[in-house]
């Protein structure tokens, strides 16, 4: 609350000196860590704790300690644990901290998973990046950053970063800046245009050759209820993970691996252990009904997720959805309650994090974008969990989105009550 008044009465301009002060002083004070070890920073609007994830298993299995940072886990090597911040990127002094940790323990790799609004607050300053990978772009936070292009513009800074930071010297070696890109988003070239020693793009469709860029190709993709699959230069890859959007975070970790000279061998090793994301189209029952849960919180990775299990629905496909408060992109939620009503056969929507917003308000704002289809309005989310699952019957879906495994729910005036929606269904279906 102190900072929000604060943000009223103090000039914008203000507040960024301070947060640039904070970046340095917070890298001066723990002894400029990640000139030390080889840093990967991962930016896009969604998959980015999953890319995150997917690299870290591949630099591990080619034999490599490493350390990451993402919105739902932390890990040093052997040692990992929740994210309980409700935040993605940790605050400056946090994640130098945290840094210095990685290289006291022996960690080679850092792995940062570096949000817009991260940025926007100079967290990204104190880091000296050799690796920068873009996985997609879609409308995110648009009142916070002034709009989508400015939204766009707050992510290329880890590229224009990259780009102006000196290269290290680590064990005798020069470590080369890289830039890995997803050639198929329509953005590509915003992150193309800054200058690295070597460039990678992935790609399922584009079939462009470039002298600029290594492009790394899926082809024989195969999607199905219990695995994905596919190709890269004629080795086979197998994920246990669905959809096509994995496919994509898949291939930007297969990228980072053969900048670093990992063989596709290993890669394929490494991400055939995967057996699921927390929270990222995480499966918590089969039979005799399916119930998934997963963070989808945007239009587009929401109609994703419904795209991706829908031809997997064997009756009906029941959605449970809410929106954020806070003022956070007011502009989404009818979009969202019209995907549910596209995808789903039955709809409850419920609240989601209100922060200081009425959460009748918001619910009735996704309700605006059903046009015909029946809507179930329960507000406690708790309730709308438990009611998915006494209605689902064998062969049913029940897709709970929007929080993934977040470990709070933000009420007004800033309290967080500690919740899961894996441990409700579980704690559900253990008294069915």
């Amino acid at each position: 609350m102190i900072k929000s008044f604060l943000k009223k009465i103090i000039p914008l301009k203000i507040f960024s000196i301070y947060h640039w002060f904070l970046a340095y002083f917070a890298t001066l004070f723990y002894g400029w860590p990640s000139e030390k070890m080889i840093v990967i920073g991962v930016t896009g609007t969604a998959g980015k704790s999953t890319a995150v994830n997917l690299i870290g298993k591949i630099l591990e299995q080619a034999g490599f300690k490493v350390g990451l940072s993402t919105t739902f886990n932390f890990k040093i090597g052997d040692q990992e644990w929740e994210n309980k911040k409700k935040m993605t990127m940790l605050g400056r002094f946090a994640l130098q901290k945290f840094l210095k940790k990685m290289f006291q323990s022996g960690c080679r790799y850092a792995i940062i998973e570096t949000s817009s609004e991260g940025i926007k607050q100079f967290r990204h300053l104190g880091i000296n990046y050799d690796v920068a990978v873009f996985l997609n772009l879609f409308p995110e936070h648009l009142e916070s950053h002034g709009g989508f292009e400015k939204y766009r513009q707050a992510k290329e800074k880890l590229f224009f970063h990259l780009a102006k930071k000196r290269k290290k010297i680590i064990n005798g070696k020069l470590i080369e800046k890289i830039s890995i890109v997803n050639f198929d988003d329509q953005s590509k070239e915003y992150f193309l245009k800054f200058p690295a020693d070597q460039k990678y793009g992935f790609t399922i469709i584009n079939q462009e050759n470039r002298d600029d860029l290594n492009l790394i190709k899926a082809d024989g993709v195969l999607l199905n209820s219990n695995q994905t699959s596919f190709k890269v230069k004629e080795i086979d890859f197998k994920l246990n993970l669905l959809g096509e959007f994995n496919i994509y975070n898949a291939l930007s970790a297969i990228s980072v691996a053969l900048s670093q000279n990992i063989p596709l061998e290993i890669c394929a090793q490494a991400l055939k252990q995967v057996e699921s994301m927390p929270g990222r189209m995480e499966i918590i029952l089969k039979n005799p009904f399916t119930v998934i849960v997963d963070y989808a919180h945007l239009p587009d990775s929401l109609e994703k997720v419904y795209q991706t299990l829908k031809p997997l629905v064997n009756r009906k496909m029941i959605c449970v959805l809410g929106s954020a408060g806070g003022g956070r992109d007011k502009w989404k939620r009818p979009v969202m309650g019209a995907l549910a009503e596209k995808y789903g056969d039955e709809i409850i929507v419920t609240n989601e994090d209100p922060y200081d917003e009425n959460s009748q308000k918001i619910i009735d704002e996704i309700i605006h974008g059903i046009k015909s289809k029946k809507v179930i309005k329960i507000l406690d989310r708790k309730e709308a969990i438990e009611k998915a699952l006494r209605m689902a019957e064998p062969g049913d879906l029940v897709i709970i989105t929007g929080k993934g495994c977040e470990p709070w729910l933000m009420g007004p005036k800033g309290e967080k009550i500690p919740w899961d929606d894996r441990k409700i269904v579980k704690d559900f279906l253990k008294k069915m």
